[in-house]
């Protein structure tokens, strides 16, 4: 096999793998230290809005700077995968956030960057790297919008022009130089829907979540009970929530993914919320055994439920 020569060629060739490999696109920047999201996450830390993800205050170095990640790092190659569905839930049902109609995106995520990262070391030579999918501490978001991916919008999370923002975000960390891409600018303009439609009004501030007022924190990352405060407040989201991204108005041009490990469970899609409130342990790990909603274990969504339905 004719190796890879030349920056250009390496980049294009890097482009045109994560178009093979299903991404929805591919962008390319220059690793070092993020400068600009330093003071901004030490600020996001210092006001808690982390709330008890207390893993968001380790590595905080690490998190600003890959070369602390990977040894002699010399670009950052971000990906977009698409996960919008081309199936919606029952209307009558508590709701769940469409990243987790289909299989668990870390495990689908992860063996694409595994071909990915053979199929650059054998094309273009022996190439050093670590894939990462948000379970590591890289500021992904950051790192998209750097190489032109998107911009991060009012809600903070990335939105496109081309296909809103329902997609997941994925990296590798190489010691290859390449091409760099440049950032686009913002244009959420003046709106303010995800602002105005956040049920627990967690986006504090243009550009600035409170993590810990977000329904997603509540029903996934929390572990005690959900505060008797909030009640009323969950527009029956028992797992995540899309409110900030289903009133976009970017998201009027997503389009459903091509991904089939992705494909709406269709248990998921026909349940009630009467077959949530009865559902078994047995039923709940043969029907979600390899979904993102196993996160909250069987005890987890119960709990999410009972406080949805409760009239306490």
């Amino acid at each position: 096999m004719t190796l890879i020569s030349q920056k250009s060629d390496h980049s294009k060739f890097i482009k045109s793998e994560a178009k093979r490999l299903g991404f929805l696109s591919c962008g390319i920047s220059k690793a070092g230290f993020l400068e600009e999201e330093a003071p901004r996450l030490e600020k996001w830390l210092n006001n808690n809005y982390h709330g008890q993800m207390t893993y968001m205050e380790n590595n905080f170095d690490k998190r600003l700077d890959p070369t602390l990640l990977v040894d002699d790092a010399k670009s950052v190659v971000s990906l977009l995968l698409n996960y919008y569905p081309s199936e919606m839930q029952n209307e009558e049902s508590f709701k769940i956030s469409k990243y987790a109609y289909g299989q668990d995106y870390h495990f689908v995520i992860k063996e694409k960057l595994k071909e990915f990262l053979h199929s650059i070391n054998e094309n273009i030579g022996e190439v050093s790297g670590r894939a990462f999918v948000d379970s590591a501490p890289v500021l992904d978001k950051a790192w998209a919008a750097k190489s032109g991916l998107g911009w991060r919008g009012k809600n903070s999370n990335l939105l496109t022009q081309k296909v809103g923002s329902f997609y997941f975000i994925a990296e590798l960390i190489i010691d290859l130089d390449l091409e760099y891409d440049h950032a686009t600018t913002d244009h959420c303009g003046s709106c303010t829907a995800c602002i105005d439609a956040c049920p627990t009004q967690a986006i504090v501030a243009p550009y600035v979540v409170d993590g810990s007022k977000c329904i997603s924190y509540f029903t996934i990352e929390l572990k005690e009970n959900i505060p008797y405060e909030m009640k009323g407040q969950f527009d029956d989201w028992m797992f995540g929530c899309d409110t900030c991204q289903d009133v976009c108005p970017w998201n009027r041009f997503s389009k459903p993914h091509s991904e089939p490990l992705f494909n709406t469970n269709q248990d998921l899609l026909s349940f009630t919320k009467k077959d949530w409130e009865e559902i078994t342990e047995e039923t709940f790990r043969a029907v979600f055994k390899n979904s993102p909603i196993k996160r909250t274990k069987y005890e987890g969504l119960k709990r999410n439920i009972t406080f949805l339905k409760s009239t306490f």
